[in-house]
């Protein structure tokens, strides 16, 4: 048995080495399509780089494109951010980023990174939509923001094997596109930060804060109430000192 085990190690070792190169490889190919201005082919790349998820049964396809929502959602926003990006430096920071979440943040699974994975997978969604689709049909912008606060919802949850991540994540898919559907009225930016952006950013980061530390039975009464009390206090704060004329959709 000796042998047979000395044999095997090299290939998985191998596989491994070129898994890690072609991670590394797509972050520099997108960066040069969106250069040779061929972002359609961009886009098709980190899709094409899931295919894995279709290589199974079809029955199989709607868990496995809903357990990798998240590592899509956040290449396709990067593509976009490199669009939108004013000078080639940015670009290439978007490059490093992108390959640091390819080798380090996705292939992590504890508790706490899975809750990472899914709140950047929502922020770098929703900033993404606002971004390039600003001027959409509001009912284009309602449902992809509450697609993709769904899919982090269900990545989030599904870390802690909730068992009620179904519903949870609906309540707050429909949360989001509600929000979204009232906010898209009056399209507000900070920035680069769209307003339905930042709430549903800062909200659910509450959230998800509140129900880890409830998790790891660390939620005391007085870190809830801090907690509610300054989520509250963002919201207030950001409703309050709009400038509710800045923009009409």
């Amino acid at each position: 048995m000796r042998p047979l085990v000395d044999k095997i190690r090299p290939t998985a070792g191998f596989a491994k080495v070129m898994h890690t190169i072609l991670l590394v490889l797509l972050p520099i190919a997108v960066f040069i399509l969106v250069r040779l201005n061929f972002v359609q082919l961009a886009f098709s790349l980190v899709l094409l780089s899931k295919w894995r998820m279709v290589a199974v049964r079809p029955r199989f396809w709607p868990a496995n494109i809903r357990a990798n929502s998240v590592d899509i959602i956040v290449g396709l926003s990067i593509v976009i951010f490199m669009v939108h990006a004013s000078s080639i430096g940015y670009q290439l920071i978007w490059v490093v980023l992108y390959g640091l979440w390819l080798l380090v943040i996705k292939p992590a699974s504890s508790l706490l990174m899975v809750s990472t994975q899914a709140f950047i997978g929502q922020l770098c969604g929703l900033m993404a939509l606002y971004l390039a689709w600003a001027t959409g049909p509001l009912y284009g912008l309602t449902l992809l923001t509450g697609l993709i606060c769904y899919f982090a919802a269900r990545h989030f949850f599904d870390g802690f094997d909730e068992p009620y991540a179904k519903l949870l994540s609906y309540i707050w898919a429909y949360f989001g596109a509600s929000l979204a559907w009232l906010l898209s009225h009056w399209l507000i930016y900070y920035r680069f930060l769209s307003q339905p952006t930042l709430l549903l950013s800062t909200l659910g980061y509450g959230l998800c804060v509140l129900y880890y530390l409830d998790h790891k039975d660390r939620l005391s009464k007085a870190i809830r109430r801090q907690f509610i009390f300054v989520m509250i206090a963002i919201v207030l704060i950001v409703l309050t000192f709009s400038n509710w004329g800045a923009k009409v959709v």
